[in-house]
């Protein structure tokens, strides 16, 4: 008996057109959170969330907009291991990493008191509050694109 391992999986919902409402008020939810925040921060922290939720979709376009952005190979190459090689970040930039690490995992203790006043000594009040907003808007994405089965390399944004 053979098995047949072309078969394709049965396509998913297409969440935008499904939930137009809903897919629109992310695009806003993400706009306003990345809105002010250095462009190389924020890739970091998506990308950084992606690896964490094993986006290949997420990762592929991240890393695609941070080398558009002017983003060096060698920070790319280091972000998922960002705290043995953090002479690559800056001090505010490993704080970020250090809170979109906790956030993205925060069923596995929660965000502890020290990444937390880490963060919070290196960003004003306003802008902490604009990561956490892009740490809770990737992640969104990320669940987003693994539900409906994303597949790496076909950006729908264009």
């Amino acid at each position: 008996m053979t098995t047949n391992t072309n078969t394709a999986a049965a396509p998913r919902l297409n969440f935008a057109k499904s939930a137009p409402k809903v897919f629109r008020a992310l695009i806003g939810f993400d706009a306003a959170a990345r809105a002010g925040l250095d462009p190389a921060l924020v890739e970091l922290i998506q990308i950084r969330a992606s690896h964490l939720n094993h986006c290949a979709y997420c990762l592929h376009m991240h890393t695609n907009d941070a080398r558009k952005a002017g983003e060096s190979e060698d920070r790319l190459h280091m972000v998922a291991v960002w705290r043995e090689a953090r002479h690559f970040f800056t001090e505010k930039e490993q704080a970020a990493l250090a809170l979109t690490e906790t956030v993205t995992l925060v069923a596995d203790g929660g965000v502890p008191d020290e990444v937390y006043a880490q963060a919070a000594a290196r960003f004003e009040e306003e802008e902490l509050a604009q990561v956490l907003g892009l740490i809770f808007a990737i992640n969104t994405w990320n669940r987003l694109a693994l539900a409906t089965k994303k597949v790496a390399g076909t950006d729908e944004r264009v």
